[in-house]
């Protein structure tokens, strides 16, 4: 999966998917623009690629919001001179609670950073996508899209599920720019999304499920890691994957299809 040459912009490079998907970039040739909130943790990605022969740029970014979007494409285009690979990827649970105490503001948070993200990063990239064409990942999840079961996970699914609908009509939109768009939906990583969780009387949201004994039949219930992701994302983002386009993959060994 050779990228010498190319150059990917990755969202939520600081930690989990973000930072193994820009580490992994990185070993395969490619120079990443580095994108988070968190200065010291895109440091600590931009150290680990430096140390292993790489090129990086660190850009603080806040994905919800469109001038700290637009900054950091051209910032990367100006820098590098191109993009070939977006991967978007910054994303929160928020929180999880019953429709009728989940506020309009912590709806609103989800659906800003999850989906208006993806939108805001697409937007700004594409333009420089267009000059080469290029790929399009955007990391979406099991919940929303195969599984319906995470107790008040309203928002968190909703957004899930727009952006696998946002990767399909984008398939479609980009392919004569070459432009190809596909979405991962992973099952349980071991990362620190769960930190930024605020779960609120999910019980009363729930319905009781007996699970079919081991939660991840590939693996026994261990979760996957981030590295696994980071291996499909590099596939995606090079020309083995070229006739790709407007698909959902999943990647979580066989637990959705236990739920």
């Amino acid at each position: 999966m050779n990228l010498q040459g190319k150059v990917a912009l990755v969202t939520g490079a600081g930690s989990g998917i973000g930072k193994a998907a820009a580490i992994r970039l990185a070993r395969e040739g490619a120079r990443v623009a580095l994108l988070g909130r968190t200065e010291g943790e895109l440091e600590e990605t931009a150290d680990r690629i430096g140390a292993a022969g790489g090129e990086s740029l660190v850009l603080l970014c806040d994905v919800s919001r469109a001038e700290d979007v637009k900054n950091a494409a051209n910032r990367t285009a100006e820098a590098f001179g191109r993009i070939d690979a977006v991967v978007a990827n910054a994303g929160i649970n928020g929180v999880w609670a019953p429709i009728d105490e989940l506020t309009p503001e912590e709806w609103d948070r989800t659906l800003a950073i999850n989906l208006g993200g993806t939108y805001l990063t697409i937007h700004y990239t594409v333009p420089h996508l267009r000059r080469n064409g290029g790929s399009i990942v955007i990391i979406s999840s099991i919940n929303g899209t195969r599984t319906f079961t995470s107790g008040g996970a309203t928002a968190y699914s909703a957004s899930k599920a727009a952006q696998v609908a946002m990767a399909k009509q984008l398939a479609v939109e980009l392919g004569k720019d070459r432009i190809r768009v596909n979405a991962i939906c992973p099952g349980a990583i071991e990362t620190s999304i769960d930190e930024n969780t605020e779960k609120r009387n999910v019980e009363a949201a729930e319905i009781p499920v007996e699970w079919p004994e081991g939660d991840i039949p590939l693996t026994g219930g261990r979760s996957g890691t981030p590295e696994d992701v980071a291996d499909l994302i590099a596939f995606l983002t090079s020309d083995q994957s070229g006739h790709i386009t407007g698909v959902p993959i999943f990647i979580d060994g066989a637990q959705s299809l236990l739920r």
